[in-house]
């Protein structure tokens, strides 16, 4: 499904096409009425539970196509602006050649104010063995090093600490991977004209994406969020902090009692509660840092368990819909977008509703195969293709097969939300690894499990159905749940042949006053490009 792109920025370029969004949602209605009315019912339970899936698919779909209706407006921005400001590097035992990169970039960002950069060494308390290292290099920079002693809040914690021991107006953080370019603060800052700006995100860029399929399929998937969906999200006033490559205001975050340390997705739900209390926020499309992907598997779920588990918790203990001073635009968008981690349940419902058949014969709709498929195929494929359209064809089969398949870990933190589980806040490794793939199978076990159990339905279901059309329709849709496990089961196993080693990120090459780059491209109101 991929396409060749325009350029590594190509994601922030596309312009929504209305159309196809409408005949999206058209498509989703007309096959949830079908699915629903038009067939004869069979099985009164796997139809209820097969209405509620696609009742939940067709809510995501609309969400989707008015989230990315159209792009953010253009914002006030005062090019002048000079308040000033603490950058805040967050270090937790990431390697000292990939902190040092991220420091020294960001010392030589240029900016009219003052401008402190702070070390937020938590290696200490987590039991690195670099702590010291940090401290030493910070020493040789000439920055300051915050170095905790006392343990609590994981990354929030640590930059609460930093927040109680320096007094800028304003604050910019950076994940210790995350180097930003020389313009950051002079592209990002002037924002802060609007009194009520609470915070400005830009988007997460990997500059190691290319390192191996981990690398790849977490970029690709991020191309969706950072493209289309976080400048939706500004245009209706609920663009979220997304942990790095952010400036904030301190007044703001101090005003809800600073980052918040009682969810393992700080960034999110301090969000929400700066959104509640009436500060504004604004996503801008520009890449102005590059950092990391988890390059290895285990990395990869770590990450995606800890955002899945931060965003559930915000459902079921800080329900949006339920907070006062939210708009409802922002009510809906929170709920949007945490909600999406239920998908988990949902896909494995749709995925043993062909196993349930083989090894029962029972099914939720008694039709034709041929009849099903000229409603389904059409509402499939334009489903794809408007998220391949909406992302500039950056978005991959890859990436698509890992969100799909990521039904068990989205389980397992839906289990850890509901029985108030501990869970440890793991810090995504910056490592480089320079041998063959390690051996994470035991992270796939479920979609093994999945695998072998649809053998034994279809030698059962053969057994007794012969070569039915029925048969032939349900192992084609079990089938398609194999293939999507594939990418992910492949990633998760072993290699002996080397991979590809990216060098640690480094300071972008200075821009000359007046020259233009592809950072400096936003995208206007009406879709037109225009320099800042």
């Amino acid at each position: 499904m991929t396409a060749p792109q325009l350029d590594r920025f190509s994601f922030l370029q596309e312009v929504p096409n209305r159309a196809f969004l409408v005949g999206n949602v058209a498509f989703a209605v007309v096959y949830m009425l079908v699915i629903t009315f038009a067939f004869e019912h069979g099985n009164p339970v796997l139809f209820g539970v097969l209405v509620a899936t696609e009742v939940f698919h067709l809510v995501q779909i609309v969400g989707y196509c008015w989230t990315v209706w159209r792009r953010d407006a253009e914002r006030p921005f005062d090019p002048d602006f000079a308040g000033s400001v603490d950058v805040f590097i967050t270090v937790c035992g990431e390697p000292v050649d990939v902190v040092a990169a991220t420091a020294r970039a960001a010392l030589a960002m240029t900016y009219p104010g003052q401008v402190q950069v702070h070390l937020l060494n938590d290696g200490l308390v987590a039991g690195k063995d670099n702590w010291r290292d940090v401290e030493q290099l910070a020493d040789s920079l000439g920055i300051t090093c915050h170095t905790r002693v006392t343990p609590g809040g994981a990354k929030a914690g640590n930059i609460n600490h930093a927040l109680r021991a320096t007094s800028g107006e304003f604050v910019v953080v950076f994940d210790a991977d995350h180097v930003p370019h020389r313009d950051f603060l002079v592209t990002v800052m002037g924002f802060f004209t609007d009194e009520r700006m609470g915070f400005v995100q830009t988007p997460q860029y990997y500059a190691n994406q290319r390192t191996n399929l981990v690398t790849r399929t977490a970029w690709d998937q991020q191309t969706l969020f950072f493209g289309p969906i976080m400048s939706g999200k500004s245009r209706l006033g609920a663009a979220f902090m997304c942990g790095t490559n952010m400036a904030l205001r301190r007044t703001a975050v101090l005003e809800v009692g600073g980052m918040c340390e009682e969810n393992i997705a700080e960034d999110f739900l301090t969000s929400l509660f700066l959104h509640e209390r009436g500060w504004r926020s604004v996503y801008l499309p520009q890449v102005l840092a590059e950092g990391l992907a988890p390059d290895d598997f285990l990395n990869y779920y770590k990450q995606q368990f800890r955002w899945t588990r931060g965003s559930l918790e915000v459902i079921f203990k800080y329900n949006p819909l339920l907070r006062s001073g939210l708009t409802w635009a922002q009510r809906w968008q929170y709920l949007l977008s945490a909600s999406y981690y239920l998908s988990g349940a949902v896909i494995i419902v749709s995925a043993l509703l062909p196993v349930v058949f083989l090894l029962t014969g029972a099914t939720p709709i008694v039709t034709s195969t041929m009849t099903l498929a000229l409603v389904f195929v059409p509402y499939m494929w334009l489903n794809l293709y408007v998220l391949q359209r909406s992302s500039n064809s950056c978005y991959s089969w890859s990436a698509i097969a890992f969100s799909l398949s990521a039904w068990w870990l989205q389980l397992a933190a839906l289990y850890a939300v509901l029985t108030g589980k501990k869970t440890a806040f793991a810090v995504t490794s910056k490592e480089v690894g320079d041998g063959g793939r390690p051996n994470f199978l035991r992270l796939v076990v479920p979609q093994l499990v999945y695998v072998a159990l649809g053998v034994v339905a279809l030698g059962v279901g053969a057994a007794r159905e012969g070569l039915s059309p029925s048969l032939m329709a349900n192992f084609a849709w079990l089938s398609v749940h194999v293939a999507i496990s594939v990418p992910f089961v492949v990633a998760a196993s072993p290699s002996r042949g080397r991979r590809a080693v990216p060098a640690p990120p480094q300071p972008p090459r200075p821009v000359e006053p007046g020259e233009p780059t592809p950072e400096a491209v936003t995208v206007g109101a009406r879709g037109e490009e225009v320099l800042r």
